[in-house]
């Protein structure tokens, strides 16, 4: 189990810093850096509760934890997952499109990898959530295709940074404080 729930942690961590090398972005909304505060300002929250409901699974996993105690707190973990990426998604949307070229497509791509990544944890915690626990290796073996498919859907739901690049939302992002 420890290592299925190290690999989404670093799933998570490349998705970060997917968000971080930013992109490119139309025109009319926010300038570059105060898109960038408000998108970190969204982000930061989001990247702490999910580093400490990971940790805080790890460590209850550890334990001494029967099938139904793993699955209580695995149910748990994604679906407090699914909601702080859905919080971030709102945040992100609530941003709005920042004032450069592309500037809608790299929101609606903020926008997106977050409600992708929202709805692979409920797909996660539901699958979980439906799992039999009176027989461990069973439980245990549908908690590794659960976490695979999670995975999996991780990579899919990654930013295409590849097509959209701004020097002006590069800078921002590098330098307004709620990005450190």
């Amino acid at each position: 189990m420890r290592t299925c729930r190290a690999s989404a942690a670093g799933k998570l961590t490349v998705v970060l810093a997917t968000f971080v090398v930013v992109l490119a972005g139309c025109g009319g909304g926010p300038s570059p850096r105060a898109w960038a505060s408000t998108v970190c300002g969204a982000l930061t929250p989001w990247r702490s509760e999910i580093s400490k409901l990971t940790s805080s699974t790890d460590e209850q996993m550890t334990a001494q934890t029967t099938p139904a105690q793993a699955k209580e707190n695995l149910v748990r973990l994604f679906g407090g997952a699914e909601q702080a990426s859905e919080t971030a998604r709102k945040k992100v949307e609530q941003a709005g499109v920042p004032e450069t070229d592309n500037g809608e497509a790299i929101s609606a791509g903020f926008s997106s990898s977050l409600g992708k990544m929202r709805d692979a944890y409920g797909r996660a915690r539901d699958t979980i959530d439906r799992l039999g626990t009176g027989e461990a290796t069973v439980f245990y073996d549908g908690v590794r295709a659960a976490v695979e498919t999670l995975n999996k859907e991780y990579d899919a739901s990654a930013l295409d940074t590849s097509r959209l690049n701004s020097e002006e939302l590069k800078q921002a992002f590098d330098e307004v404080p709620e990005c450190r």
